[in-house]
Parts: C-alpha cells; sequence; structure tokens
C-alpha cells in the first residue's frame, strides 16, 4: 500500500523555514506495519492464553500474557500446521508467529503459525498422543492389572548397570530382605535405542522365567555375581532352552511358581528427555505382553511416564519400589521378631495366672474334704436312682389298672346312641332359637312403626295439612316470621300441603 499524501495546508500557518512533515493516521499506521514486520518479523513467544474466542469463521483470537504485559494473539483457520487443540484459557504455551499491525484498530498483534506447550513442546505433544491412544486400546485398564507377589524370593531387573537407579534398589533390599534374588538384565535407559533395549530385556527375564520353570519346577538356582562390591545376589538372566515338562497331561496339581515373581523397571530422575526412553510405545508394548507382573519406578514422585501407566504398579521412585516389594517380607520379619518377646510376656503372665490360681486351689482343698464329700454325693446319687425305679414301676402299674379300667367303661357304652340324643338336643335348640328370633323381629317392627307415626304428627306435614303454609325467601331460604322481615320486591317462595308457590312483593 502505497502512502497516503496530507489533504491539509498549512503553507499559510507556518513560515517555509519552519514546514514539518504531518503524516496522515492510515499513513503512519501503515509505515509503523512495515517497520515492525521488517524488524521484528517471526519470533517465538511464550505466555499464558487468556479471553480465547474461535469466531464462527474459524479464526482465533486470544491475548498471550505474563505478569507485566500481554500481546494479542490470531490464529487465521487456514494455518494448518498449528495444533488447535492446545488452545485453551489459562494454559502457558509457546507461540511461533510473525508480529504485524492490524491497521483499522491500530493495534500490533501475532499472527500465529504453530502452537506448542511451554516447557517441553514437541515430546509433550508425543506423550499426550501416544497416552491417548495406548488408553484407547485398553493397556492403562485397572482389570488387567495383576497384584504383586505378597512375598517375591526372585525379581528380573531392568535398569543401568552403573547408574545411580540399581544401587538404591539393592541399598534397600539389603536392609530389608537379604534373602531376595535379584536377576538383572543389563538396559541402557537413556539415549537412542535405549527403548528398544529396555523392551528386549523385559522379553529376555520372561523367557528365562520360563525355561527356569519348565527346568526345574519351583527349585532355586544360585546365580550369583557381585555388582559393584555389593553384597546382594545380582544374577545376568540368560536365555535357556526350554527343557521337558515336569507334569503329565493327567496331572492335576497346580502349576508350579513361576521362576521369577516380578519386573522391576527403573532409572534415576531427569529431565523429559532424559526420561523419554520409558515414553515409547515398544516398551510400553514389552509391558502389557509381560506374563510377568511389571513394577515401574522411573524418575522421581513428580514424574510419570507412560511405563507407569501400563505397569501393574507404579512406584514413586527406585528405593520406593525396593521398599513395596520388600514391604510384606520385611513387616512379617519384624512382626517375627517382636513375637518372641511378645511371646515371652505371655507365657509369664499365663503362669502366674495359674500359680495363684494353683494356690487358691490348693487353699480351699485345705480347708474342704473332697473325697467325704465325693462319697456323700454317691451315696446320695444311689438312693435317687433307687427312688426313680420305684416311681417308674409305679406310674407305669397305675396307667396300666387306668387303660383297663377305660377300656371297660368304653365297652359298656354304646357311642351312636350318645351321638343320636346330642342331635336331638341340637335339633330342638335350633327350632327355639329361630322362634324366639322371629318373635324378637317382630316386636322391633312394632315399636319402629310406633316411632314412625309419632314423628309424623310431629313433622311440618301435619300442619300443611291443616291449611297452614310456609313462606321464606326463595333467595336464602330463610324462613319469614313477621312482615318486618319482608322488603319490596322481594322473591318470595310458599310451601303448601301439596306443592309451592312462588311470588314477589310490591312496594
Amino acid at each position: 500500500m502505497k502512502p497516503v499524501k496530507s489533504g491539509w495546508d498549512f503553507g499559510e500557518l507556518f513560515p517555509a523555514a519552519q514546514t514539518r512533515k504531518v503524516w496522515s493516521v492510515t499513513e503512519l499506521t501503515w509505515r509503523i506495519r512495515r517497520a515492525l514486520e521488517a524488524q521484528v518479523g517471526e519470533v517465538w513467544v511464550t505466555g499464558e492464553i487468556t479471553n480465547l474466542r474461535v469466531q464462527s469463521s474459524g479464526h482465533a483470537y486470544f491475548t498471550l500474557k505474563d505478569a507485566d504485559a500481554q500481546l494479542n494473539c490470531v490464529l487465521f483457520r487456514g494455518e494448518s500446521k498449528a495444533n488447535r487443540s492446545l488452545l485453551q484459557d489459562g494454559r502457558k504455551v509457546i507461540l511461533q508467529g510473525e508480529i504485524t499491525v492490524y491497521e483499522p484498530r491500530g493495534q500490533y498483534q501475532l499472527r500465529v503459525l504453530a502452537v506448542e506447550l511451554q516447557g517441553v513442546g514437541v515430546l509433550q505433544i508425543a506423550f499426550e498422543r501416544l497416552k491417548q491412544k495406548l488408553n484407547a486400546e485398553g493397556l492403562f485398564a485397572q482389570e488387567r492389572k495383576r497384584p504383586m507377589p505378597r512375598y517375591p524370593r526372585r525379581i528380573g531387573l531392568v535398569t543401568s548397570p552403573t547408574g545411580a537407579a540399581i544401587r538404591d534398589v539393592l541399598h534397600v533390599v539389603e536392609r530389608r530382605n537379604r534373602s531376595l534374588e535379584i536377576i538383572l538384565a543389563p538396559s541402557r535407559v537413556q539415549g537412542d535405542g535405549a527403548a528398544a533395549e529396555i523392551a528386549r530385556a523385559i522379553e529376555l527375564l520372561n523367557a528365562f522365567s520360563l525355561s527356569m520353570t519348565l527346568r526345574t519346577g519351583d527349585a532355586s538356582r544360585d546365580r550369583t555375581a557381585d555388582l559393584a562390591g555389593e553384597e546382594n545376589r545380582v544374577a545376568l538372566a540368560e536365555p535357556l532352552e526350554p527343557g521337558p515338562a515336569t507334569q503329565s497331561m493327567g496331572d492335576v496339581s497346580p502349576p508350579p511358581r513361576p521362576y521369577l515373581d516380578l519386573v522391576l523397571i527403573t532409572r534415576g530422575g531427569g529431565s523429559l528427555e532424559d526420561l523419554w526412553a520409558f515414553n515409547e510405545e515398544v516398551v510400553a508394548r514389552a509391558i502389557y505382553r509381560s506374563a510377568l507382573p511389571v513394577v515401574s519406578a522411573v524418575g522421581h514422585e513428580i514424574d510419570f511416564t507412560i511405563s507407569d501407566f501400563v505397569a501393574d504398579i507404579r512406584a514413586a521412585t527406585p528405593s520406593a519400589a525396593a521398599e513395596i516389594i520388600t514391604e510384606h517380607v520385611f513387616s512379617s520379619c519384624q512382626f517375627v521378631a517382636g513375637a518372641q518377646e511378645r511371646l515371652a510376656q505371655l507365657a509369664r503372665q499365663q503362669l502366674q495366672d495359674k500359680e495363684y490360681r494353683l494356690a487358691e486351689l490348693c487353699r480351699r482343698m485345705a480347708r474342704v474334704r473332697p473325697r467325704r464329700r465325693l462319697n456323700e454325693l454317691l451315696q446320695r446319687l444311689d438312693d435317687r436312682q433307687a427312688s426313680l425305679l420305684r416311681c417308674l414301676k409305679h406310674a407305669v402299674l397305675t396307667r396300666r389298672l387306668q387303660f383297663q379300667s377305660l377300656s371297660e367303661r368304653l365297652s359298656r357304652v354304646r357311642p351312636q346312641v350318645l351321638l343320636n340324643q346330642r342331635r336331638e338336643l341340637f335339633s330342638r335348640t335350633r327350632q327355639r332359637l329361630d322362634e324366639h328370633a322371629r318373635h324378637r323381629i317382630g316386636e322391633l317392627k312394632g315399636r319402629l312403626e310406633t316411632l314412625q307415626a309419632k314423628l309424623r304428627l310431629l313433622g311440618p306435614e301435619q300442619v300443611l295439612s291443616r291449611g297452614y303454609s310456609i313462606t321464606a325467601d326463595a333467595e336464602t331460604g330463610r324462613v319469614l316470621r313477621q312482615p318486618a322481615d319482608v322488603k319490596p320486591n322481594q322473591r318470595l317462595r310458599t310451601r303448601l300441603q301439596h306443592g309451592t308457590i312462588f311470588s314477589r312483593t310490591e312496594e
């Protein structure tokens, strides 16, 4: 756009020596835009998104701010390289764009070309995408996660043999469960190719466990090696050819316990780039396919990786993972260590109680002669037994005589005659009851008719039959008793003996 010449002429107001250049708003704004685009141009800027507005046209307008300033931004619909889903109020982002001036408003703004999350950029975007993908496939589902064995005997360890994580794990195991055997599958935990090594190490430990289980069943083999002066037993996992199965097809005994109880993958803390090997899909797939439970302890407490979500158990740190694995053994050892003292204390208390009760019983026996008392009770028992036998014989004899007497009486009495007598008595009683009921009903009918006659004598119909009438207000039904109750032009209703007459009063 070319500069527009000003239409104002100030030649008459100012002498020629003092003439000055006066810009129009359009011209000045155009020059400012050209200067900004030429000197600043394309930039990367970071800040927090606020006032996000997405118009129906598809263009997105928002403000990028920090603690001291703010910048107007626009993301046009045609910018296909920009990830529009990352735009959200309150989110800190890194924007790539061109500084320009929106001339109709005279304000400078950033025309956005690319959007990244602040601090992590492309890695964070890749992390979120992979997390959503694996979650949709069910790799993070809680129902597929397996519980950790309560008392593991051997575990597989995937980590760097020279890192700090393995030393932390060995230190905790040495302190809490020295009998735990560790099978090390060394692997790089950082850099190119580290993810593939971690996945291969997990598969190697699963194959090693299966081979040893098939070959030796549940037998233990000491394959120990000293690692950096540590006293823990750390064996290097070596793939073995599967041996013959120890059970026949008809054997119904439970399958042998796996040679390895679980797999621990771990490394120390670091940046997102340092931990990226544990965010690779190949590692997540290897953990998902593992036949052994997997414990993931990568980084520090605030670090979360894809392996943490896929693993059966997530630990905050390598030391925390070792504590989780040895928790039940450690607590059981503490319980056993304290059980001896508790048992001794309980035994002493029980002995004291028994000694007190024994002494009390001895004192009571000294005061009483138990043998004499026992003989008296035995004699009383003999007396009660003899008396019981006599009573039983007497009762049997009495019941036998009663039965004979009743049998004789029954043979003398004819039950059919007695039944006929009872039927005849029932018939006569029923006839008397019916006669009494009819008589009572007749009396009540006569009394009712008498009361009805009295009621008719007292009713208004008797008065009306003698020529009288009853006059009332036709609207309210109120009976008129004196002329003063009648108003002019009032509608009246007069009841006679036969029928009703309606009338109206005159003024």
